[in-house]
């Protein structure tokens, strides 16, 4: 006889268990999504790439482990992914656009004009995805890790496999190329004006 106070094994979770797919979908698209342009990839390859990092967690999740948090450990499939896709890119010869040239001289005139903050904040977006493209990969990949997505540097040392002193002196570096590409990019806009 069964009882109606007894759980079915099947329906009591389980302690550890990783989240259902949905979940993670629900929780890490958007986050999966802005990595992975600002990694690299063009706007055209997104969809694939995003797919393809969804495809991997679904494969890949019974083997998660905990060891990090979740979101460190789907940051390390995205970076994955990416570096695959932009060398497929390569083969292909297909590049990035060059920064428009009213890009930067039009950031500067729009910022001050309050009925176009919209259009300044895209542009300034659009600026900074276009220098992120200029960075070495592995300054690049820092910077997003801690810079834009806040993550920890021993976690971000973690997922790019290299040790804690190293992955400082790594965003370090970004951090000084990121401006120093900023300032050029915005030098060059004050001298066409």
């Amino acid at each position: 006889m069964h009882s109606s106070s007894a759980v079915e094994p099947l329906d009591v979770p389980m302690a550890n268990a990783p989240p259902a797919m949905a979940e993670i979908y629900a929780e890490h698209a958007t986050f999966v999504w802005r990595n992975l342009r600002r990694l690299g990839i063009p706007a055209s390859h997104v969809e694939d790439a995003f797919q393809d990092v969804f495809l991997v967690i679904h494969r890949r999740l019974p083997d998660f482990e905990a060891r990090s948090s979740l979101r460190t450990w789907i940051f390390g499939i995205v970076m994955r992914v990416a570096a695959r896709q932009r060398e497929q890119l390569r083969h292909r010869a297909q590049r990035f656009a060059p920064l428009p040239e009213t890009l930067p001289e039009t950031l500067g005139a729009s910022a001050a004009q309050d009925p176009f903050d919209k259009l300044a904040q895209q542009q300034a977006a659009d600026l900074i995805e276009w220098v992120l493209g200029e960075l070495e990969e592995d300054k690049r990949t820092i910077l997003v890790m801690v810079e834009l997505e806040q993550m920890p540097v021993v976690e971000a040392a973690k997922v790019l496999n290299i040790n804690v002193n190293s992955a400082y002196t790594r965003l370090r570096l970004a951090r000084r190329d990121l401006e120093a590409k900023l300032k050029g990019a915005l030098s060059g806009a004050k001298g066409r004006a």
